[in-house]
């Protein structure tokens, strides 16, 4: 009787393990824990700040600017691809100074309110001329990177106190930004349609008016009696600490991979929507076809996030870069068999296909972009983390920059232009041979996982430097002392 009973027990408590109910209970919990042990770490108003900047500003925003945009090239202002896509990289360039304002919140604030009066602007002047054009667009990306930089800095900051969640916390960025894509993209096809793209340019106003509220929320820490005469010194320390770091083979070969890795990579995404969008010689894609393809290619990404956080984020940073760059190189011929038709050959539609070809290639891309954002953080020294991981990224952007420009050369050379696309798969195979050339300068990074630290132990700074900054947090300030302080 007694082993009868046990056996029941035993029994009954291997049903309660094996319950599926308790196990989809705890996959669907399982995200929320998670965000609940960020905020605990770093505090609420951290992983508050993350989600408004990369998935609302940038997420949502980004998608429904770069639908409207791609849009507003071609119809109204009626560019030739390779142009559309050396105008449009010139958006970049507030990337490449944000470098300077990272910690101007009060700049922040300004170009939030400049972003939100582009926008208008560009909504409800019908005739505007390309260049003040082009200027109110690069005004309302300056307003948004200036908020991307104050909340990288704080990543940065917190990936130096906490290393073993530096994945982590770019794991929570990429996530942010898939999930705000995925939105932006699913509802962009349909308003363009409704409301063109220039009425798409007033909806954009509501996320670039998110930036301004950053701005407010977010509050710099003052330091009383403070001289402002020194601020040119501080510059120039903040110069040489950087300059100093750089020169470490650590750093400087790392930042060197990343900067071939996307220049190497041409870009000519803007001849491919041209083509999508050609009824004569491509596949006449309609506004929301083009959204859905975006938005299904945003799942990708948002997968890509969640694959590196639950299984590829402790490998060694040079093993995963080589088999996402390999699988990138690899992905683009997608691209060439679909310019090519081929996969009506095989019985797809061209729609079908293009859509599996925009999530694929999202989700290696993702994978790829990931790892080298947490290597970012990893090389950022200590008291300039902000202002060097802007540097980093300021790094980044120029090899996109090269990309964009490098790849409307090639098209505007291969003369593809609005109407003709008969040279268009050469420069994709073209682009394609260059994306697996970095796999021959892997050298350059490191061996180590995310979870040990790139930097020289000299650059480090003592153990009590690092003991202290344990225990230091980033915080919107602003939210944090009104909601504590009546605790």
């Amino acid at each position: 009787m007694v082993e009868d009973e046990e056996e029941e027990i035993n029994s009954s408590g291997t049903v309660e393990e094996n319950d599926p109910r308790k196990s989809c209970c705890d996959l669907l919990f399982a995200p929320i824990q998670w965000l609940k042990m960020l905020a605990l770490e770093m505090h609420w108003s951290f992983v508050f700040g993350v989600v408004v900047v990369y998935g609302i500003s940038q997420g949502l925003g980004g998608a429904l600017s770069r639908v409207g945009t791609e849009y507003y090239m071609k119809d109204v202002q009626k560019v030739q691809p390779s142009e559309a896509q050396i105008f449009k990289e010139l958006l970049l360039f507030p990337g490449l100074s944000s470098l300077y304002g990272v910690s101007s919140l009060m700049f922040s604030q300004f170009l939030g309110s400049l972003g939100v009066i582009s926008m208008l602007i560009l909504s409800l002047h019908e005739k505007l001329h390309l260049a003040f054009a082009l200027l109110s667009l690069t005004a309302a990306s300056a307003g948004a990177a200036i908020a991307d930089v104050t909340i990288d800095a704080c990543v940065a900051q917190n990936s130096i106190s906490h290393p073993s969640l530096a994945a982590d916390m770019q794991s929570l960025c990429a996530l942010s930004s898939s999930i705000g894509a995925l939105v932006g993209f699913s509802i962009s096809g349909i308003f363009v349609h409704l409301i063109g793209p220039m009425g798409m340019f007033g909806l954009l106003a509501i996320p670039f008016g998110l930036v301004l509220v950053v701005g407010i929320l977010l509050d710099e820490p003052h330091v009383p009696d403070f001289s402002y005469s020194q601020v040119n010194q501080k510059f120039v320390d903040a110069g040489n600490a950087m300059w100093t770091t750089l020169k470490f083979p650590n750093v400087w070969r790392p930042c060197l991979y990343m900067y071939l890795s996307f220049a190497l990579s041409l870009n000519v995404a803007e001849g491919m929507f041209y083509w999508y969008t050609d009824s004569k010689n491509g596949p006449g894609f309609s506004k929301e076809q083009i959204g859905f393809k975006f938005s299904i290619g945003s799942v990708g990404s948002l997968l890509g996030a969640i694959l590196y956080q639950n299984v590829l984020k402790d490998h060694p940073f040079r093993d995963l870069l080589f088999w996402t760059q390999l699988l990138y190189g690899l992905s683009g011929m997608l691209d060439l068999m679909l310019v090519l038709r081929l996969n009506l050959k095989f019985g797809v539609p061209d729609y079908f296909f293009a859509v599996i070809d925009e999530s694929v290639s999202q989700l290696i891309g993702r994978l790829k972009w990931m790892p080298l954002l947490v290597l970012s953080s990893k090389l950022c020294p200590s008291g300039i983390e902000g202002t060097f991981f802007a540097l980093l990224m300021s790094i980044d952007n120029v090899g996109l920059l090269s990309s964009t420009w490098g790849g409307g050369i090639l098209l505007h050379i291969l003369k593809v232009t609005r109407t003709q696309f008969d040279n268009l798969w050469l420069a994709i195979l073209i682009r394609n041979i260059l994306r697996v050339t970095p796999l021959c300068m892997l050298f350059l990074v490191p061996r180590a996982d995310p979870n040990s630290s790139v930097l020289p132990a000299e650059i480090l700074g003592t153990e009590e430097e690092i003991d202290s900054l344990e225990t230091k947090n980033i915080e919107l300030l602003s939210l944090v002392n009104s909601v504590d302080n009546d605790r």
